[in-house]
């Protein structure tokens, strides 16, 4: 498979999101810097590793543009609902909370996507019980509750 250009700025953009969040990670006190600096060390080693296979296939293969294939399927539609239910997921979040408006926002966009019913309520318990294993119970980040759900307590 050759190599896409697309996939350089992909690059890119991963290391710079190290960098910010590195940099922020070292305001933090010495004792909270170990969980960051570890899925930061991971996510740069992983980028490294693409950016190793990504030379590899370039000497082996060539370069293509790939922007033709990466937006072939992408229905200005589609993108324009995304992003206005990500806007309304913001919204909601404010007001019901981070739960609610998961459960809320990935039914509709994979119901809008026609996504398997099966296959969306999988990733929704699985994604709902991730974030709540890993922030809510081995992290022990709050997440947002939302103002109605405040004023029904």
């Amino acid at each position: 498979m050759k190599m896409r250009k697309t996939d350089i700025g992909v690059v890119a953009f991963m290391y710079l999101v190290c960098a910010y969040f590195y940099s922020q990670t070292i305001t933090f006190k010495a004792d909270s810097q170990t969980y960051p600096k570890f899925t930061i060390v991971l996510l740069f080693g992983l980028t490294t590793l693409y950016l190793l296979q990504m030379v590899a296939a370039a000497k082996k293969h060539g370069v293509e543009s790939g922007v033709d294939k990466v937006f072939a399927d992408v229905q200005p539609v589609q993108l324009l609902v995304c992003l206005v239910g990500a806007i309304a997921y913001v919204v909601l979040m404010y007001f019901f909370g981070f739960y609610i408006s998961t459960v809320i926002f990935m039914a509709a966009i994979l119901l809008y996507l026609k996504v398997p019913y099966l296959h969306s309520a999988i990733a929704i318990v699985a994604i709902l019980a991730l974030v709540y294993f890993a922030f809510g119970k081995f992290l022990g980040v709050r997440l947002p509750v939302g103002t109605v759900i405040k004023a029904l307590r």
